[in-house]
């Protein structure tokens, strides 16, 4: 016992005085549970005592004696045992009653008592009446009872069923045989379930038996042939027995003896409290007891104190209760786990209080803080070691910042290393444990645990750190293929090809590596690396893009529909901006596309982009600096080499020179030539709008002085003036008037009108330009463009000019207003006759009177006869021949209805001055068109207003 440490970790409880006054008799029996203390005495009567042990009620079981009871867990019921001293010849008086607990019967007005479910005799004529010794009840399922009584004659009698309503039946189980006529008393009973299976442990001085219930007859078992007392037997919470005898404490299970504890002393009391073993010891030479609660699993001793005489040991309310023969009572109750601790930590036991925490069950975080304390104290002695190890167990409750400072010395770094690995393994490290791991095992240069820890050995298995933050620190310390690994496994695809390029330069393994990724991961990667390829390897990232965009860079997307393949692949345009430093090569991807693919979704803003590179002038070229690096590199060196010898020669250097302005200058002028093909190509006659922004096509050419290009958009757009504007800018007179007579041609809807313009800029260009003057008048005369007057003052501007230009013009205008001039006086003439001639008819109407000689009737040719009807058009009629209400020549009306409805046209016509405006825009000779509303009586009629509102 020497080497089992002491504490204490219970203390005495207040309990009171003792039993209370009102039980009078020796107490016999004691049971715990649900919440009161039941005890028996030996007057017959039962007291139920509450938590300050006071008496709750109290009455009269028995008449005699209260030998056994129990208190059931599971229901509110009470089973006792006692004597009602009342036999007879055909019963005995010891007898078995079911108390309910929950029905209180008021027996009078001080007094209560619960009511007897059953009352049950235990020895009948199959069942021969002895001394009992033992006693014990199980709930197997209630109302299901299982009851076993021990006798002194070695037998036991077992009762199961429902007793409440007697539905029971009864079997005897022997021990021992008797030996020379004396039997050995069952001192100790106790159950124990196995599944379904029940067991019985029967307890005599001289042996254990084990009995299996399940088995009929029940299987006997002795387990040993030594056994105990009375009051040294217990059962564990494991359901295991506990026997105490003088030299030892024992513990049997179904297979035979168990765990042995040498604990010396006479065991009065053996009991089992939380886990603890309780033994009250009688000290052999000094006659006195003494309470020790022993934990076991910890070896030490959690109570000890010295006790009086114990009649009774049980517990409830959480205490150990000890009820004295003197009737005191005395409650012993555990310190908390808070109290134990401290204890043990003053004493700097921490081994101990690890033990403890974890036997009790405490919780995770009490556990991790006990372990903390005792990596402190480890610390603090600098056993590093030791103390990490304490540490890594608190992970998970512990912050791991509080242990990594305390190992971030170089010294201690194989530690701090240790623990990071932990931190990984358990999922709870996080980007700063990741890189603080990594720069560990490069600080090591340890590349088998950086092996390990990176690619996992077998490969398998989900990451377990910050993928981001492994990769960043393996770049750093130069570990680029583990970098890649991890980049690889994690599926970060775009920072697997960013070690490749920035880190290691292998740009072809990387134009493989995304050949082989799907479409939408091959095209983010492309997006986000794509200027490295190309300045690198331009032509195979062409041709990814390629194959990206025309078909997905999966052929299974060739089989669908044009338009659902189209949806599904990325865009050309989406990739512009890696060839941001490289047009020549983003030319030469466009122009690959536009090949495969003819109704591309974006056509015009590629269309936009091919016209943009192929019009611009200062477009660069760095595949053909490349090729021409080399030699560029040797004239930079003889240059220098010249230099420095003391003369120079720029012959060769010219002449290099020369040759690359003369390429570029070819190449501007190939290029070009494709915007002029694609401007008409992408624009056909047929077309409404172009398959590309014109305004955006406009200001390229514009920006570009590409004359072909602004020449082709403003005639399709048919801004002739801007078309003219081009030719003047570049002085060409032969091109001025070709496009003049191309767009100027009336009859195949031309302007006209161009004619003038052009006339008006020879006669402002201040130079001999009589031939190209003499050209333009002639198509001016035929389409008669503008009046002699306007073409002489246009020409009078050039003082270069002669009358010579415009004499053949002129007199040709001259003859043509002569015979205009005649035309109009004849017809001149004609009108004033017949405007005089129909004078005097009105006149002759307004004064004479009107003869109508006509004999037949113009409808039917039959002879007039009255009654009849004349009109002032010399048509007759009969009366019969007209309609009803008739007021109108038949024959003249339909002229004057025409006439009426010109007339009113006209009235309509002066009204619409969008028309008049039109008529007048439209039409070559403005003052006829004014001249004709004139004649027509529509402008010159004016409405006088009434006025002041009276008519």
């Amino acid at each position: 016992m020497y080497q089992w440490r002491k504490f204490e970790f219970f203390e005495e409880k207040a309990a009171g005085r003792g039993v209370p006054g009102e039980i009078a008799a020796r107490v016999s029996c004691c049971s715990g549970g649900r919440g009161r203390v039941a005890v028996g005495c030996d007057d017959g009567t039962v007291g139920l005592l509450d938590r300050g042990f006071r008496l709750s009620y109290g009455f009269q079981a028995y008449a005699s004696s209260v030998l056994f009871l129990q208190q059931l867990k599971q229901r509110n019921v009470l089973i006792t045992v006692g004597d009602d001293d009342q036999p007879s010849s055909q019963s005995s008086a010891i007898c078995l009653k079911v108390f309910d607990l929950d029905k209180v019967q008021e027996e009078g007005s001080s007094t209560t008592s619960p009511f007897c479910v059953q009352i049950l005799r235990i020895f009948t004529k199959q069942f021969p009446q002895a001394k009992i010794t033992s006693f014990v009840v199980l709930e197997e399922a209630p109302p299901i009872l299982l009851i076993a009584i021990g006798l002194d004659n070695g037998s036991i009698y077992c009762i199961k069923g429902d007793i409440a309503r007697e539905r029971i039946t009864r079997f005897m189980l022997q021990v021992e045989a008797a030996r020379d006529g004396i039997s050995s008393p069952i001192t100790g009973l106790g159950f124990r379930l196995e599944g379904q299976a029940h067991q019985l442990f029967a307890v005599t001085p001289n042996s254990i038996t084990l009995f299996s219930l399940h088995d009929h007859p029940p299987r006997r078992q002795t387990l040993d042939q030594i056994g105990c007392e009375t009051n040294a037997v217990a059962m564990s919470d494991r359901m295991d027995l506990i026997i105490g005898r003088p030299e030892a404490v024992y513990f049997y299970e179904v297979d035979g003896r168990g765990p042995c504890w040498a604990f010396d002393g006479e065991k009065k009391f053996v009991g089992w409290f939380r886990g603890y073993l309780l033994c009250i010891i009688e000290d052999q030479r000094s006659r006195k007891n003494t309470l020790n609660v022993y934990d076991l699993k910890n070896r030490l001793i959690a109570h000890s104190m010295p006790v009086g005489d114990v009649s009774h040991l049980v517990s409830e309310w959480g205490y150990i209760i000890l009820i004295m023969s003197d009737k005191k009572i005395l409650c012993i109750g555990e310190k908390d786990m808070e109290s134990k601790l401290d204890m043990l930590f003053k004493k700097n036991l921490y081994t101990v209080a690890i033990n403890l925490v974890q036997s009790q069950q405490a919780d995770p975080a009490s556990t991790a803080e006990v372990l903390r304390k005792y990596g402190d104290h480890l610390y603090g002695k600098q056993e590093y070691d030791e103390a990490m190890s304490q540490y890594i167990h608190t992970i998970g409750h512990l912050e791991p910042s509080y242990v990594i400072q305390k190992f971030l010395d170089a010294k201690r770094i194989y530690n701090l290393t240790n623990y990071l690995e932990k931190l990984h393994d358990r999922g709870l490290a996080s980007k700063d444990h990741t890189t603080l791991l990594l720069n560990c095992y490069t600080k090591l240069k340890d590349v088998e645990k950086l092996n390990h820890f990176i690619k996992d050995e077998d490969g398998v298995g989900e990451i377990k750190f910050d993928v981001e933050t492994a990769i960043r620190v393996c770049r750093a310390a130069g570990y680029h293929e583990h970098a890649m690994f991890v980049a690889k496994k994690a599926g970060r695809h775009e920072l697997y090809l960013k070690i490749l390029l920035e880190d290691l330069g292998r740009y072809d393994e990387a134009l493989q590596y995304i050949s082989s990724l799907e479409a939408n991961q091959a095209g983010l990667t492309v997006k986000e690396y794509g200027k490295i390829l190309v300045e690198h390897r331009p032509a195979e990232t062409v041709e990814i893009l390629l194959r990206l965009c025309t078909d997905g860079g999966d052929p299974m997307t060739r089989r669908g529909s044009n338009s659902m393949r189209l949806l599904m692949i990325p865009s050309p345009m989406d990739f512009v901006n890696i060839f941001v430093h490289s047009p020549k090569y983003l030319m030469e991807f466009l122009e690959n596309y536009t090949k495969a693919v003819k109704d591309s979704p974006a056509q015009t803003e590629i269309h936009n982009t091919l016209l943009e590179l192929y019009i611009s002038k200062d477009l660069s070229f760095p595949s053909m600096s490349q090729e021409n690096g080399f030699e560029e590199h040797n004239i930079k060196e003889t240059k220098g080499k010249e230099v420095a010898n003391g003369y120079k020669s720029g012959s060769r250097e010219k002449g290099n020179l020369g040759k690359e302005d003369m390429h570029i200058s070819q190449d501007i002028v190939d290029r070009q030539s494709k915007g002029l093909a694609l401007l008409k190509s992408a624009w056909t006659s047929d077309m409404e709008d172009p398959l590309y922004d014109f305004d955006l096509a406009l200001i390229i050419c514009n920006a570009n002085a590409f004359k072909d290009g602004l020449l082709f958009l403003y005639e399709k757009l048919k801004l002739y003036k801007e078309v003219i504007s081009c030719y003047k800018q570049a002085h060409d007179h032969e091109g001025l008037i070709a496009c003049c007579k191309k767009l100027g041609d009336s009859s195949q809807g031309g302007d006209p009108s161009l004619w003038g313009d052009l006339l008006k800029y020879f006669s402002e260009l201040g130079e001999d330009c009589s031939k190209e003057v003499k050209e333009v008048l002639t198509y001016i005369e035929k389409e008669d463009v503008l009046p002699p007057i306007v073409v002489l003052e246009t020409l009078s501007k050039n003082p270069c000019l002669t009358l010579s230009v415009v004499k053949d013009y002129i007199a040709r205008k001259l003859e043509q207003e002569s015979k205009l001039i005649e035309e109009d006086r004849k017809s001149i003439d004609k009108y004033q006759d017949e405007t005089e001639l129909m004078k005097r008819e009105i006149e002759d109407l307004k004064t004479n009177a009107k003869v109508f000689q006509l004999s037949k009737c113009t409808t039917c040719t039959f002879t007039l006869d009255l009654p009849a009807v004349h009109f002032m058009c010399m048509h007759s009629f009969h009366l019969r021949c007209l309609g009803d209400n008739e007021k109108e020549c038949p024959e003249c009306a339909p002229e004057y209805r025409s006439v009426m409805e010109a007339k009113q046209k006209l009235e309509h016509n002066a009204r619409d001055h969008d028309l008049f405006f039109r008529q007048l825009r439209g039409s070559k000779d403005g003052f006829s068109v004014v001249a004709d509303y004139f004649s027509k009586g529509i402008v010159s009629k004016t409405a006088i207003p009434p006025e002041n509102g009276r008519s």
